[in-house]
Order: structure tokens, then C-alpha cells, then sequence
């Protein structure tokens, strides 16, 4: 039986903290940064953490 493989696509975006759980960034933080303002800029640039249904499928798809 071959080992599962990791879902390239999800382990580049989503980061597991030490203690398991799973960060993700938030959408809207790439482009069209001068119409936005700073308070929401600095609340985007702080990761979200996943949870629930969403997270026991993302550790399924990195193989953990």
C-alpha cells in the first residue's frame, strides 16, 4: 500500500501551529491595499485559525 500524499496546494497555505492547530490567511490581503483602511489592514494580516468540519478535512488532505 502506497503512503498518502500531501495536497501540495493546501500545505503551502495553511500552517499548523505547535500545539495542532491549523492557520490559514485571510482573503483580501494582496492587492488594492491604499482603499482600505488600516485598522482592517492590520486585522486581515493576522492569521485565521480553522475550525469544525473544515479542519478535519484540511488534516485529511495533509496527511496528518
Amino acid at each position: 500500500m502506497p503512503k498518502p500524499k500531501t495536497h501540495r496546494g493546501t500545505a503551502k497555505r495553511i500552517k499548523r501551529s505547535a500545539n495542532g492547530t491549523l492557520l490559514r490567511l485571510n482573503a483580501g490581503t494582496t492587492h488594492f491595499k491604499e482603499k482600505k483602511r488600516s485598522a482592517r489592514k492590520r486585522s486581515l494580516a493576522t492569521p485565521s485559525i480553522v475550525k469544525g468540519k473544515n479542519a478535519f478535512n484540511i488534516k485529511k488532505a495533509l496527511g496528518v
